[in-house]
């Protein structure tokens, strides 16, 4: 069967992090958007764990749900559906290798709350998993993996947005250039990578070394809201073994939904400070200097995937998954009322959308256009039939700063 999962959020146990961020509200924007498996995130914080414990359950499918007598009814009936869980986290890694300081954040998923709970414990050793949701530890990347595998032989790691420049695998401040050199011996264990925000599957197809691995994307969501600005669709069967053989052999994984990723905050060359977006040849010419104060300037993310690239742009492996890039509903409304996207009006003709036509991904993706116009405008049909078909402007991201999308 077909379904939505976004398996990389975090609680409101993580820094910078919604404090609405519950397994109620999570259950709840999960139907709204459409997604039918959602990652718990955090499990290595032991309050959260605490609560995933009391408020969710083992379904038939190894996956977990809410259970009943909390399950959200502020959900339109149109939008209706069964969000799971599946025990999630994600772990950032510092240490020294090879003379630098490596940043490498990785996601961590395991089949049941026994494996998170031996998993929780052995961490607990090498730092505190108690001050942040997603921990901050002195732990090789390398030595993570291994401690995962020997957790349960159905438990995963995945490096989280990969090509992100200050706390990735292939990250241009702090990352390697192949995920051998991060993981060693180890290296055929890591099936998959996660594209992050700032690329796409098209971006990394330009690698010949990723052939192999699988590509999932996720919306590394800080509150329920931004819950689906990416996603990774299967068609599988709906369960852990499922999911995870999925990712392993990239069969029953059918594609990935984007954001463009020129809106990515680090797609482009640049410094922030100065306001200056540069283009990875202006990068170059500059000395990879700010060209107005002569500080160093953050590589992004178009620039050091050209860096590792042995094929050039346009290149698409045979058989590889079709994506979706796509801007959340919110924001197509909002620049079509030309309001922002928190306003009172967005807000109502939003869940009014909801109502008449169902969850947020069937808006965007598939409810044809007379029928949009008909629930909402011509206007907001016309803007999501050109984002379908990239008709739009963007002002790329750079240095920490999100890009700009205009649809008109």
């Amino acid at each position: 069967m077909q379904f939505i999962a976004d398996l990389h959020i975090h609680s409101r146990y993580s820094r910078a992090c919604s404090r609405d961020l519950t397994p109620e509200n999570l259950c709840r924007w999960g139907q709204l958007k459409g997604i039918n498996v959602i990652g718990t995130g955090d499990f290595t914080h032991p309050l959260w764990m605490e609560e995933l414990q009391e408020k969710l359950e083992p379904a038939d499918n190894n996956l977990l749900i809410l259970k009943k007598s909390l399950r959200p009814n502020n959900v339109p009936q149109s939008c209706r559906g069964e969000v799971n869980f599946l025990l999630s986290t994600e772990i950032s890694c510092i240490y020294k290798k090879d003379g630098k300081t490596r940043k490498v954040h990785a996601l961590v998923f395991v089949p049941d709350f026994a494996s998170a709970l031996r998993l929780n414990s052995a961490l607990a050793k090498i730092g505190n998993i108690k001050s942040d949701g997603r921990p901050i530890l002195g732990l090789d990347a390398r030595k993570l993996l291994e401690m995962v595998l020997d957790i349960s032989p159905t438990a995963m790691l995945v490096p989280a947005h990969a090509w992100t420049p200050h706390f990735s695998v292939f990250g241009a401040v702090s990352g390697f250039d192949s995920l051998e050199e991060c993981f060693g011996d180890l290296t055929p264990h890591i099936y998959a990578i996660e594209t992050g925000l700032s690329s796409d599957p098209a971006m990394n197809w330009r690698l010949s070394a990723l052939d192999r691995i699988t590509l999932i994307s996720n919306s590394d969501a800080h509150s329920p809201a931004k819950l689906g600005r990416e996603a990774t669709i299967f068609d599988t069967e709906m369960s852990y073994n499922g999911i995870m053989e999925a990712i392993k052999s990239g069969k029953g994984l059918s594609g990935t939904i984007e954001f463009f990723p020129e809106e990515g905050k680090y797609h482009s060359d640049g410094h922030r400070e100065c306001g200056m977006r540069l283009t990875p040849q202006e990068t170059v010419q500059y000395d990879y200097r700010c060209p107005s104060c002569g500080k160093k300037v953050t590589v992004g993310v178009l620039h050091r995937v050209g860096k590792l690239a042995d094929r050039p742009e346009g290149f698409k492996p045979p058989g590889s998954p079709s994506y979706y890039s796509i801007i959340p509903l919110q924001e197509v409304i909002a620049e079509t009322l030309k309001v922002g996207p928190a306003s009172k009006r967005v807000q109502q003709m939003y869940f009014g959308m909801l109502e008449k036509l169902g969850n947020e991904f069937s808006i965007l993706l598939k409810i044809p256009p007379a029928e949009i116009a008909a629930a909402a405008s011509p206007q907001i049909a016309d803007a999501i039939g050109r984002m379908r078909t990239g008709n739009i402007r963007i002002e790329p991201g750079y240095d920490g700063e999100f890009g700009t999308i205009r649809i008109f």
